[in-house]
């Protein structure tokens, strides 16, 4: 695949505004261009447990339909994870690997195969260091900061108590980005590094909803509040009635109207978008 040297005009902005800016960026693929693009970090344990993927994975699907570009590492685990459940649900993904891009270069070579994939997708891949650079023990901390550098966020899925994933979040904390960090259970090794963050100050996150309030995004939450705001008496007895999804002849029976009134009622909810129907029941969207 070609490598090309970005010329520095093109140099994403917030990465000149680090305190050590890059001095060179070689690509493949293409940066993406559509305005407003917001990019989440998502970086996390090489040794991932099957609710790190999960949470993963759960996420990122969550995150399908918004202007946001992936970001991660390129090693195995949670990096590999984001960056296939990104392209899976449409976003696009840049991803920085510790290394050169040259076949011979890139690491880790398990995932080669995927390079192919974040291209045809509409991703790139970014490196600070000359094609046929070999990954080393520094450049990985090196690559670090960009990632966290280019990044509105950084969310970590999991992390022990010493890893290289904390180095972003440290990393994210200087230059001024949120942290982001799902709890994990305090049994698991995997999890201490993530609690301690949370314990440090880093937002939690239980859901796509979360992360994408943290990015500035109104959520389901926020637009169901403001629907809900001018309801007429008839429409909020109705919003109390659906705190559990009920069948259609249920609830015109609980609403104590004449049929024809209770169902033009319904009607008009669902074409204001605060109720809808599915398999015979009628729940709050």
């Amino acid at each position: 695949m070609e490598i090309k040297k970005l010329p520095k005009e093109k140099f994403p902005k917030s990465l000149l505004e680090i305190p050590q800016p890059p001095e060179d960026l070689w690509i493949i693929g293409e940066l993406p261009e559509e305005k407003n693009l917001i990019y989440l970090c998502v970086v996390g344990s090489r040794k991932f447990t099957s609710y790190g993927r999960q949470a993963c994975e759960k996420i990122i699907e969550g995150l399908k339909g918004y202007p946001i570009v992936i970001v991660s590492g390129f090693a195995m685990g949670i990096d590999s994870i984001a960056h296939k459940k990104s392209m899976q649900v449409g976003l696009k993904t840049m991803v920085f690997p510790g290394s050169g891009l040259s076949d011979e270069a890139i690491y880790p070579k398990t995932n080669a195969r995927m390079m192919e994939e974040v291209v045809k997708n509409g991703g790139c891949l970014l490196s600070e260091f000359e094609p046929d650079f070999k990954a080393t023990q520094w450049s990985f901390p090196m690559r670090n900061r960009l990632m966290a550098g280019i990044s509105k966020a950084v969310l970590i899925i999991e992390a022990e108590e010493k890893s290289g994933t904390l180095i972003t979040a440290r990393l994210a904390t200087e230059y001024n980005r949120d942290v982001l960090a799902v709890p994990g259970s305090i049994f698991s090794p995997n999890s201490k590094g993530t609690n301690k963050l949370l314990k440090q100050g880093a937002t939690p996150v239980f859901s796509s909803e979360d992360v994408l309030e943290a990015l500035g995004f109104e959520t389901k939450k926020e637009k169901q509040a403001t629907l809900f705001d001018d309801l007429s008496l008839e429409e909020e007895k109705v919003i109390k009635m659906l705190r559990e999804p009920m069948p259609r002849d249920d609830l015109l029976r609980a609403v104590k109207m004449p049929a024809g009134e209770a169902n033009s009622l319904l009607s008009v909810m669902e074409i204001k978008g605060l109720i809808k129907e599915e398999l015979g029941e009628i729940k709050l969207i």
